[in-house]
């Protein structure tokens, strides 16, 4: 028989990274053809999703509106989604979202247009996005180096990269980074202008790594 999962919104474990807090759906089923998120907003009024765009080459995004009733605002328009409404928004478009009643959840899907999805570990890394903009990149590296090593996704190995390079680690970040790009090839180029790599950007084996002579 074949194997599947089940499992009820509530049981997903809720993460933050300071921002919105959301339930990593597709991280925590392994899904790897498709982005998965769901996103609460716990009191009325609350943002359920953070203000953002997607560009040109990053994703469009279908919501759904399980539960409560949520106001988008896209593009500086309000438009209002009780449960049971979807809302798709292409890239280019500005989104965000409030909860007009408490417990208001948003269930939402992602994916580039004309592309394979690709994991990339976004969501894997957001936790912990916090401590890196702070400056504590030893403490990332301490809580998130198992982890994301485990996972062998492109982005947070590039992050940890770049954690490990600001903390004088030169050699595991390299090493962090040959892993990133072989994953996913256009980090090679972020690499190369990335000033969290300037700390080791006259090391030989990064030069090497990025395409730099």
């Amino acid at each position: 028989m074949t194997e599947y999962a089940v499992a009820h919104l509530d049981e997903i474990e809720e993460v933050s990274d300071g921002r919105c807090p959301w339930r990593p759906v597709r991280h925590h089923f392994g899904i790897t053809s498709f982005g998965a998120n769901a996103w609460t907003g716990a009191g009325q009024g609350d943002r359920i999703l953070n203000e953002h765009v997607e560009e040109e080459d990053e994703e469009e995004e279908l919501y759904f509106v399980h539960r409560g009733r949520a106001r988008f605002e896209l593009d500086g328009t309000d438009v209002d989604a009780p449960a049971g409404t979807f809302v798709f928004v292409p890239t280019g478009v500005k989104r965000t979202a409030f909860a007009e009643e408490a417990g208001t959840t948003i269930l939402a899907l992602g994916g580039r247009p004309g592309h394979a999805y690709q994991v990339s570990g976004w969501d894997l890394w957001r936790p912990f996005h916090h401590l890196y903009e702070a400056g504590e990149y030893e403490e990332v590296i301490r809580l998130a180096r198992e982890e994301i090593e485990a996972s062998g996704y492109p982005q947070p190995l590039y992050n940890l990269a770049c954690c490990e390079a600001l903390a004088g680690r030169r050699d595991e970040a390299i090493e962090h980074l040959r892993l990133a790009i072989e994953t996913y090839e256009p980090l090679r180029e972020w690499a190369a202008n990335d000033s969290d790599f300037d700390g080791i950007r006259e090391e030989p084996a990064f030069k090497e790594l990025v395409g730099v002579k």
